[in-house]
């Protein structure tokens, strides 16, 4: 297929296939504790890092899979919410959920219950996922293979394999109980509630991706859930999980008195405010949608910053900045690092959805349009030919200000063997903007269907999932995680030793 024929298709399913294969191991480990009965920290310490580990990979896998979609099918977007795409992003949503989770369990030994059925639930999102991408009971522009068979394989070992678990995680029900109670403010109550969020946002992708199918096959009809029903459930649900965020960090485990954080949470919020409306107001048309967007990532920026500002300044102050920043775990940057990366995405998926813009021209070589302040001028139409395609190749010039600013040459291709066209889009990339020409079909009289877009910051939207992979990184390479040897064998977790460990 020509749409394979890509470098990004080299590393975009193996990133997501080593993401799915990393949460079986959590959910190996959730079910052996289950087994021997032994669920404590040092089975949360051993699952966190796979855990970690598996979201790094996933993210980045989803991440590249939404950078091919932009610039290989020529449609300038960068998110369908395709059944495809929304099989890989469950299980990112339950397995953010679930590292959280695991640290909560293995700081403070609680959460157990809640912890093993995220384990077990994302192991078994990851299998539905791939049997809904190989059984081809579902259609998607992301749909390259099918296999019937070997899909009614995976799902007997999704319905083999929960049904299992599920069943031994009522049987152990008794034994999952958490000691202690905590305060409504405290990091433990807020790290729960970002879990519901999250579970709560997989749910709402689980029945748009199903509920179509399901609908169909029961004889009601053919139903179809669409981009706006996503849209507007993620902007309810993502306002409560991002004030949570940020309130996460700022606040003690156990219990943290409201009025210790008072004053921080006032300036936080007072400057989030400020930074998005500010911000908002230098576009032309500023939007509540957009100020909301830009709100929410400031917030969780400045919150982010305040954080490791608390954290260096109750280090000893005999030591500089820079060796107090140095003092911090791994593990806590890879936090900062997952936050920050999350603030830089929010913001490209604000910026872009708000104030993109568009526009289909009926254009002849020798005529420009200009868009945004930006002239595009379409000069001529080439013929080339490629090893295994022959291509009609627009020459574009585009000018800033009278000045020329880059060369694009977007591609309609056919491809000789399987006889199928393709677009290959112009795009001209800066840290800003992307200037986007796709060639649409020849008309009348030598003239062609243009596409012209202007995205705002389209390329932080990956940019911030790399660093939150970075995060992830940085997390797994914290000592703790690191074991040379164990010196003392203890017990036995479902062939898993454990004991006091000597760390690297």
């Amino acid at each position: 297929n020509p749409l394979l024929q890509d470098f990004g298709m080299i590393i975009h399913p193996p990133m997501l296939y080593m993401g799915y294969v990393g949460f079986s191991v959590a959910f190996a480990f959730a079910v052996s504790a289950l087994l021997s009965g032994q669920l404590d920290s040092t089975w949360a310490r051993w699952s966190r890092p796979w855990v970690i580990a598996a979201w790094s990979f996933l993210s980045v896998g989803i991440a590249l899979g939404s950078w091919w979609a932009y610039y290989e099918l020529g449609w300038g977007g960068w998110w369908f919410w395709d059944p495809v795409e929304n099989a890989s992003f469950m299980p990112w949503l339950v397995g953010t959920a679930l590292m959280h989770s695991l640290a909560v369990t293995e700081k403070r030994k609680a959460f157990k219950s809640w912890t093993v059925l995220l384990a077990i639930a994302t192991f078994s999102l990851s299998l539905l996922g791939t049997f809904l991408v190989r059984s081809g009971v579902i259609v998607s522009v992301h749909s390259f293979a099918s296999d019937p068979a070997r899909g009614l394989f995976i799902l007997g070992i999704l319905v083999l394999l929960t049904g299992f678990s599920l069943v031994l995680y009522t049987l152990r029900a008794q034994q999952l109980k958490s000691p202690g109670r905590y305060q409504l403010f405290s990091r433990e109550v807020l790290l729960m509630g970002n879990n519901v969020f999250l579970c709560a946002a997989t749910l709402v992708v689980l029945l748009g991706t199903l509920l179509p199918l399901v609908h169909k096959e029961l004889g009601l009809g053919s139903i179809s859930i669409g981009a706006p029903f996503f849209n507007q459930m993620f902007t309810l649900l993502i306002v409560p999980f991002v004030l949570f965020l940020g309130l996460g960090p700022l606040t003690r485990w156990k219990h943290q008195p409201a009025s210790q954080v008072q004053k921080t949470l006032l300036i936080a919020f007072g400057l989030s405010v400020s930074a998005g409306v500010l911000i908002n107001f230098t576009y032309d048309a500023p939007t509540y949608m957009a100020a909301l967007g830009l709100v929410l990532s400031a917030w969780i920026l400045i919150t982010t910053t305040l954080e490791v500002v608390q954290r260096v300044s109750a280090m000893d102050t005999s030591l500089s900045a820079f060796e107090r920043l140095r003092k911090l775990t791994p593990s806590h940057w890879g936090m900062i690092l997952g936050h920050l990366g999350f603030a830089v995405t929010l913001i490209g998926i604000t910026l872009v959805s708000n104030y993109e813009v568009e526009r289909d021209v009926r254009m002849m070589p020798g005529e420009s349009v200009t868009l945004s302040g930006y002239e595009f001028a379409f000069r001529k139409v080439e013929q080339r030919t490629g090893p295994n395609y022959t291509a009609d190749v627009g020459i574009f010039d585009v000018y800033e200000s009278g000045d020329k600013l880059v060369h694009l040459e977007p591609e309609k291709r056919l491809y000789l063997v399987q006889r199928m066209p393709m677009t290959e889009a112009g795009i001209y990339s800066t840290i800003f903007r992307d200037l986007f020409i796709a060639m649409g079909e020849p008309l009348d009289d030598g003239a062609w269907a243009i596409r012209v877009y202007i995205k705002p910051f389209v390329t932080w939207i990956w940019a911030g999932a790399v660093i939150m992979a970075i995060g992830g990184i940085c997390s797994m390479s914290d000592k703790r995680y690191r074991m040379a040897k164990v010196a003392k064998v203890r017990t036995a977790v479902g062939g898993v030793a454990t004991g006091e460990e000597v760390e690297a």
